[in-house]
């Protein structure tokens, strides 16, 4: 029984050396597609939305703010699936330091630098995806602020009438 164990666990090591940065580069790959795929589609709505189709400022939230979950999902995970490689890759190299005296020390090095490679591709995709997150959040802002003002008289407008009714009197 414990043969088969060792025989699963080596078989389970293998199949992860074999197919790990294909794994975490394949889903950070995703995750970058679909960043980029929905930050295009948010640019070009914010350039052509009307905002005077919007009678309801809960109906023009949800058009708005469309897709930025999904924006910042990335952007708070990547670094995760980076983590998740990077654990992944030092297990395998400390299961190959485990077999036996063989291994060299530059070996593991090697092993090592290579799994945190994993940490860094998930910066690369996280750190924009925050950025581009935080700039959409702002246009947003900016177009429901401009959706407010034509329902409120703003300030100037204010003066304007007060001016009026002053010197009416």
């Amino acid at each position: 029984m414990n043969v088969d164990v060792l025989w699963d666990q080596a078989s389970l090591v293998q199949m992860l050396k074999d197919h790990l940065d294909l794994a975490v580069f394949g889903i950070l790959g995703f995750m970058s597609f679909l960043m980029i795929a929905y930050t295009v589609e948010r640019i070009i709505f914010f350039m052509r939305v009307d905002l005077s189709q919007y009678g309801d400022r809960h109906l023009l939230q949800v058009a708005l703010t469309r897709h930025l979950t999904a924006i910042a999902s990335i952007a708070s995970n990547a670094p995760y699936v980076g983590l998740l490689g990077t654990v992944l890759g030092i297990l395998i190299t400390f299961h190959d330091l485990s077999l036996g005296p063989g291994l060299s020390a530059s070996a593991v090095m090697l092993g090592l630098a290579l799994a945190l490679k994993a940490t860094a591709a998930g910066l690369l995709v996280a750190i924009p995806a925050t950025l581009i997150y935080n700039g959409l959040l702002r246009r947003v802002d900016v177009l429901t602020a401009r959706w407010n003002s034509r329902e409120e008289p703003g300030p100037v407008q204010t003066m304007q009438d007060a001016s009026r009714s002053m010197n009416r009197s």
